[in-house]
């Protein structure tokens, strides 16, 4: 059960358009002067070496920010590349944050971030590499276990991010269940989902099962680098959001088809922006 590392996997595309996602609910809650928690309950390790090992074994950064960083102009990756641009002191794109970082450095002094990790190892690095952001709790548990003591928020404002590695089949199922907790006990959160497109059965199975929840106001944004193929992993990413800012359909709209382009594999673009539910 905790065998999976995302440092295998930091800053591949599925990375590029989490990242991007996330930093844009951030950016739309902060409009508002009033505090917001952000809950994370897969967090990781928070920052990652793309030198080590782990990251250097398949070289998946190669299909995400390593072909991005310092090459594109899209609009809609600004603030993502410069995020990554500022730690990254030194010429050359040496590190990654994951997306609790990433949340660390948007957060303002009244907003506040719920970090689930249960791997030891990424945890206790979690821990050092946000040890100074008081903000920020770190709990090494099962992030699915912990959602239901924390709502409702204090603040009665909050981005929940989900994305399990999903190794354990029955995550598809623990993934649908967490979203119907929330919907229960906080209806006004924004919930952003993350899913991988491995055995597109699997998804088709989990978009079935959202749009006969009773949950309403669902987006989904995919990206792909190449058409879904059986037997060679991963084809394409994608994010489930529940009560999504009104601003980010259009801003997927814009940015989805030029990225797909830009990291595509095999020639083609592979992307997808649809409303699951209606409000």
């Amino acid at each position: 059960m905790l065998s999976y590392r995302h440092g295998f996997h930091a800053g591949n595309f599925a990375d590029v358009l989490k990242h991007c996602v996330q930093m844009e609910i951030i950016a739309y809650l902060q409009k508002k002067d009033t505090p917001f928690d952000y809950i994370d309950t897969h967090a990781g390790a928070g920052l990652y070496s793309l030198g080590s090992d782990m990251a250097r074994k398949n070289s998946e950064f190669m299909t995400g920010i390593g072909r991005l960083f310092n090459h594109s102009d899209l609009p809609g990756l600004r603030s993502y590349l410069q995020l990554v641009a500022a730690l990254n002191a030194e010429k050359g794109l040496k590190l990654y944050p994951g997306s609790p970082l990433i949340a660390a450095e948007l957060l303002r002094p009244q907003d506040k971030a719920w970090l689930f990790e249960l791997h030891p190892a990424d945890a206790e690095h979690l821990r050092k590499n946000l040890a100074r952001r008081r903000q920020c709790q770190v709990r090494e548990e099962d992030g699915f276990k912990g959602l239901s003591a924390l709502l409702p928020t204090r603040s009665r404002r909050a981005l929940v991010l989900i994305d399990p590695p999903y190794e354990q089949k029955d995550d598809y199922q623990r993934v649908v269940d967490a979203l119907k907790l929330i919907h229960r006990k906080m209806p006004n959160a924004v919930t952003a989902l993350w899913y991988p497109v491995v055995e597109r059965h699997r998804i088709d199975g989990l978009e079935k099962q959202l749009g006969s929840s009773g949950i309403r106001n669902i987006q989904l944004f995919e990206l792909g680098v190449r058409a879904d193929e059986a037997g060679h992993g991963m084809t394409s990413a994608g994010m489930i959001v529940v009560n999504p800012p009104w601003t980010l359909r259009s801003q997927m709209d814009a940015l989805l088809p030029p990225l797909a382009a830009e990291l595509s594999a095999d020639g083609d673009s592979h992307y997808r922006c649809d409303t699951l539910v209606a409000e």
